[in-house]
């Protein structure tokens, strides 16, 4: 691959159940050990690596003796405080034997979402890799998470996770080689994720996960519009980190978008909750990708559900296809007032005119 990767890149290793368990669905010491092993050969190249690892309810299964997963949130959050402390335990004992810490990092989505509480994970990850010796272990907070602020998967919060930091790579290892195609054939360069590459995304139902090709199919959206590169590779096989940063094995490159997202648009893109949808005419549409233009109140044609000023919407054309996100000016219920209105006509309808754009150029960020 013609992904050259040097000294001092950051670089993010997504471990899932998958591979952390065997087929009793019970951890597998001898591929933790391969995994950990692999991760500490990367710092001794010279790369800077934090691992967002699944595991937790695996683990909390095998302690208390269960063997289907649990059905509810409550049930999960009780295996995951179970299997969380298990889990780390393992991590540190076999980094320990490569002279390296350990640094457990728990996540939700909500915490991404606000601002402040983005920077300062961004800033406890970036600091942790500066001593060099560390390892950040980074899973989501299952024991508090709900249905409303779970990230759903690790392998999107891998990617939030390499947005945050700016990582230069994101590895993805999963049971199989990669993504493959209508005739079984791992796809090993992936530059646009179109209708059809998505096509070829199955899903998986197992007993320890929530994952599956899908789910990785997101994450690498999130990961190239971020300038990020991103590999699907099969995290079974011996020494497959040194290999695909070496380009020596069979995987699937995802490449990055040429125009890198900058760090505040990360976070409106990819952290921050939506709370409503915008849907703007054909003549916004260009305007908004072609013209680099902000949002104004006469190409928006209809608004659903409700917002306030400063929150996040979903911009999206009149066949509801996403085409942005960014932070409005306006509260829903004055967006539905001044819709198809002109700019110098605003005061007239709202009493005062506090901005002339719905949403900013510098607020708001094209998801092609």
């Amino acid at each position: 691959m013609d992904i050259k990767l040097n000294k001092g890149d950051k670089i993010i290793v997504k471990v899932g159940s998958s591979i952390l368990t065997s087929d009793s669905n019970q951890l597998d010491m001898s591929r933790l050990e391969m995994i950990t092993s692999g991760v500490a050969k990367l710092k001794s190249m010279g790369f800077e690596v934090v691992i967002v690892s699944s595991g937790a309810i695996a683990c909390g299964m095998e302690k208390l003796g269960i063997s289907d997963r649990p059905a509810s949130m409550l049930a999960c959050a009780t295996t995951a405080a179970v299997g969380q402390s298990v889990l780390m335990f393992d991590y540190e004992q076999l980094f320990r034997k490569n002279n390296y810490l350990t640094a457990q990092i728990l996540l939700t989505s909500d915490g991404l979402e606000n601002r402040t509480r983005y920077l300062n994970a961004r800033n406890t990850i970036l600091n942790l890799l500066k001593r060099g010796n560390i390892v950040p272990i980074v899973n989501e907070n299952d024991a508090v998470v709900t249905d409303e602020i779970k990230f759903g998967d690790n392998d999107k919060l891998s990617a939030q996770v390499a947005a945050l930091i700016d990582a230069r790579l994101l590895v993805i290892l999963s049971d199989v080689d990669g993504l493959y195609d209508g005739q079984g054939k791992v796809l090993q360069r992936i530059d646009n994720i179109d209708l059809c590459i998505s096509s070829f995304a199955g899903d998986a139902i197992k007993n320890t996960t929530v994952g599956g090709m899908i789910t990785k199919i997101e994450a690498a959206k999130i990961a190239v519009n971020a300038g990020i590169s991103m590999v699907i590779a099969n995290g079974q096989n011996k020494d497959i980190l040194e290999q695909i940063v070496k380009g020596q094995t069979v995987c699937t490159w995802f490449l990055p978008k040429k125009d890198k997202i900058s760090g505040k648009k990360r976070w409106i893109a990819f952290s921050c909750k939506n709370c409503g949808k915008i849907i703007v005419d054909a003549g916004a549409k260009q305007a908004l990708q072609d013209e680099g233009r902000s949002l104004l109140a006469i190409g928006i044609t209809a608004v659903e559900g409700v917002f306030s000023f400063g929150d996040l919407v979903i911009i999206a054309d009149e066949q509801h296809n996403e085409i942005a996100r960014g932070l409005v000016n306006y509260s829903s219920r004055e967006v539905s007032m001044i819709k198809q209105i002109r700019t110098d006509d605003i005061e007239k309808i709202l009493g005062c005119k506090s901005y002339d754009e719905v949403v900013h150029r510098n607020n708001l960020v094209i998801l092609r």
